[in-house]
């Protein structure tokens, strides 16, 4: 699989580290509350409300770089729509690749 970086985030922050500081702080403010939402919807089987937490929860995983998660991601976010699972493992594994990533940063 692959891994998490900052490549993304140090484009945007052009060697300011204030800014770069801000935007690892918003991500490690947002994806831990998005997952819990994400989660606490699963176990509900609301599938519009997953369908919304994978949405947002999609912005993080662009943001570290992993742009084969984004795609499956976004393919998972897709088979919602039609309340299919399909992509579930796959979405669980990338939730906890940036578990531990945001855990280093």
């Amino acid at each position: 699989m692959e891994q998490p970086n900052l490549t993304y985030i140090e484009q945007l922050a052009r060697g300011d580290d204030s800014i770069r500081n801000t935007l690892i702080d918003v991500i490690k403010t947002e994806f831990p509350e998005e997952k819990k939402e994400y989660y606490e919807s699963l176990e509900r089987k609301d599938y519009k409300k997953i369908e919304e937490n994978v949405h947002k929860l999609k912005h993080k995983i662009s943001i570290l770089g992993l742009e084969q998660s984004y795609e499956r991601a976004n393919t998972y976010e897709h088979n919602l729509r039609e309340k299919n699972m399909n992509g579930v493992d796959d979405f669980e594994e990338i939730l906890k690749t940036i578990t531990a990533y945001i855990k280093t940063i």
